[in-house]
C-alpha cells in the first residue's frame, strides 16, 4: 500500500519547495534505494507540465569511484551533473543512503582533490542559487542506513522524518507558510544589526553582521527546514567554538572538533577524531578557512541528533557555522569549494546578543 506521506512530500517538494513551472528542467538526483519518491517527484513535475531527469547513484559507486580513480579521473566533471548546476531551472536532491559509513575508509586527500576540483562548479551553482535562476531543495528518503545511524527502527524514524515535514499532516504547504510567519519576525528584529556576541559552555564567539540580512530559511530550498542564517563579515570572527556532536562531510564522521578563529580565520583547528579530514578540508582552498554562514536552529520537531547535517542543523535550541562557502545573495564574499556544517547545542544556557542587546538564551528566542 503506497504511502500518503510520500505523495504528500512530494507535492511539498514540486509545488512550495521548487513552484515548478511549464517547461522547467528538474533534476532528481540522489541514491537509488530513494526510487520511491523520486518516482513520485516525476509524476509531480510532468503534472506540473515540467522536463523531469534522473541523475541517480547506485550504493556503492562512490567507493569504487575513490578506490579506483586516477588523480585525473578525480578532477573529471561530470557533463551531466554540469548541465544540472549551470542550465537547469529545478535541482531536487534526495539523501536516501544504502551505507552512510561506506567512504570512512577512503583516503582524505582523494576527497579533498575531487573538491577542489568541484570549485568552480559550486561557485556557479551559488551565484545560480543566488539570482533564484536556479530552484533547489535537499531532502531525504528515510533508508535503513540512516534509520540505524538515528538508532531508530526504519518505522520509527519514517514517522519521524515525516513529521519533521509536516507530510504527515493535511495541508503540509499551509504548515510551511505558517512556520515562515513565525520566523519572519526575527529576521525582521536583526535587521540593521551590526555585530552579535555569542557565549556558552561551548563557544565564545564575536561576529559582524554589518549590512547583512538573515534569511528565513522556511523550507524552500531545505525539506525540512526551520533556521534562520547570514553570511557574517569575513574578517570578523574572533574566539572559539566546540562542537560536541560529530560534523560530517563526505560521508566522514569527525567529532569533538575544536576551532579558534582571528580575523575571520581558523587559525587552531583540533578534533578528537578524524582530524586528518578536518585539517584536509580546511586546505581545500584559501576560503575553507573562513566562516560562510552563521545559523540558528528553530525546528522542535527536530529534537535529537540522527547524524544528518540536513536535520541536526535545524535542531530547535541549537546554532550552527558553517566553514567555506557563503552565500552571494546576502553579500556573502567567500568563495570555496567546501560549505561545511557544524553544530554547537545553546539549550545549556547559551546566549547571544545583538547589539548588546539579548536576543535568544538557552534555545529560546527573547524577542
Amino acid at each position: 500500500m503506497a504511502d500518503y506521506r510520500i505523495e504528500n512530500l512530494a507535492k511539498v517538494i514540486v509545488e512550495y519547495c521548487l513552484s515548478v513551472t511549464p517547461k522547467d528542467r528538474g533534476a532528481v538526483m540522489g541514491d537509488t534505494p530513494g526510487e520511491p519518491l523520486m518516482l513520485a517527484i516525476q509524476r509531480e513535475v510532468l503534472r506540473a507540465g515540467g522536463y523531469p531527469h534522473f541523475i541517480a547513484t547506485f550504493p556503492g559507486a562512490d567507493y569504487i569511484h575513490f578506490s579506483e580513480a586516477s588523480d585525473d579521473q578525480l578532477e573529471y566533471v561530470s557533463p551531466f551533473k554540469k548541465m544540472a548546476f549551470e542550465e537547469f531551472e529545478c535541482l531536487a536532491w534526495l539523501y536516501s543512503m544504502a551505507n552512510t559509513r561506506a567512504l570512512t575508509s577512503i583516503d582524505p586527500a582523494k576527497q579533498g582533490r575531487e573538491a577542489k576540483a568541484q570549485a568552480d562548479l559550486m561557485k556557479r551553482y551559488m551565484e545560480r542559487t543566488a539570482t533564484g535562476e536556479l530552484k533547489w531543495v535537499v531532502t531525504m528518503f528515510p533508508t535503513n542506513a540512516h534509520a540505524q545511524d538515528a538508532e531508530m527502527s526504519l518505522a520509527e524514524f519514517e514517522d519521524y522524518v515525516y513529521s519533521t515535514m509536516y507530510a504527515d499532516t493535511d495541508d503540509p504547504v499551509k504548515e510551511w507558510r505558517r512556520i515562515h510567519d513565525e520566523q519572519q519576525r526575527y529576521v525582521d528584529w536583526l535587521s540593521g544589526k551590526e555585530e552579535l556576541i555569542v557565549k556558552g559552555p561551548n563557544v565564545d564567539l564575536t561576529l559582524s553582521i554589518k549590512d547583512r540580512a538573515f534569511i528565513n530559511a522556511d523550507g524552500v530550498d531545505n525539506m525540512p527546514s526551520g533556521e534562520i542564517f547570514t553570511s557574517p563579515i569575513e574578517d570578523s570572527a574572533e574566539g572559539w567554538i566546540r562542537f560536541a556532536n560529530p560534523a560530517i562531510e563526505m560521508g566522514r564522521e569527525v567529532e569533538g572538533i575544536e576551532l579558534k578563529l582571528e580575523k575571520g580565520k581558523v587559525v587552531e583547528a583540533t578534533a578528537e577524531k578524524n582530524e586528518a579530514f578536518l585539517l584536509e578540508m580546511l586546505e581545500v582552498d584559501e576560503g575553507a578557512r573562513y566562516v560562510g554562514e552563521f545559523a540558528i536552529g528553530t525546528n522542535k520537531r527536530i529534537n535529537r541528533f540522527i547524524k544528518n547535517m540536513l536535520y541536526d542543523e535545524k535542531i530547535g535550541g541549537t546554532i550552527h557555522m558553517a566553514l567555506g562557502a557563503g552565500f552571494e545573495e546576502i553579500g556573502g564574499k567567500n568563495r570555496s569549494g567546501i560549505h561545511w556544517d557544524m553544530i554547537c547545542d545553546m539549550r545549556d544556557g547559551g546566549q547571544i546578543f545583538a547589539d548588546g542587546e539579548l536576543f535568544y538564551e538557552s534555545g529560546e528566542f527573547k524577542i
